[in-house]
């Protein structure tokens, strides 16, 4: 099983819908972890109804800073993904060290009024959900470090999935 770890500016949307996905869909080859460069401290209300009205278990999802994964004893990671959007007035994490990084942006459905939120976020989960697809449909397990590299990075560019 590979550690993966997603990364946005908040850790309320996007990386907690990821994070989801990966752990629970990717059937034992994935353990992910989400969290943000300043995170809003809660997972936005949208994230959590979307994950349940899927199935997924959100019992303890939480908005949390990266640096939980930085100290002794943290999971080690294979590879990051930060899941930040195109727009100008975001900040996009980078995390330093070891694992592999790939960009697969999303744009960020919390910055939606209301009510667009099930809108905005049933878009941003079905373009995460499609490139986790793409991941899971590959022997990622069995790759060398520059090989999931690129297969991350490539299925970050699709543009099916935005």
């Amino acid at each position: 099983m590979l550690n993966f770890l997603v990364l946005c500016t908040g850790n309320s949307a996007r990386s907690i819908l990821l994070e989801h996905i990966l752990t629970h869909d990717s059937g034992g080859r994935i353990q992910a972890y989400s969290a943000g460069s300043q995170p809003t401290g809660r997972v936005h209300p949208q994230s959590l109804t979307l994950l349940a009205e899927r199935g997924y278990d959100t019992n303890g999802a939480r908005s949390k800073s990266w640096d939980e994964f930085g100290v002794d004893g943290a999971p080690e990671m294979d590879a990051v993904i930060t899941v930040c959007g195109s727009a100008a007035d975001e900040t996009c994490p980078i995390w330093p060290g070891a694992p592999v990084r790939a960009h697969w942006g999303v744009e960020d459905p919390a910055k939606a009024a209301q009510p667009e939120w099930a809108t905005a976020f049933e878009t941003a989960y079905a373009a995460l959900n499609a490139r986790a697809e793409a991941l899971f449909a590959l022997p990622f397990e069995t790759y060398p470090r520059a090989e999931l590299q690129a297969a991350l990075i490539k299925i970050g560019e699709r543009t099916d999935a935005q």
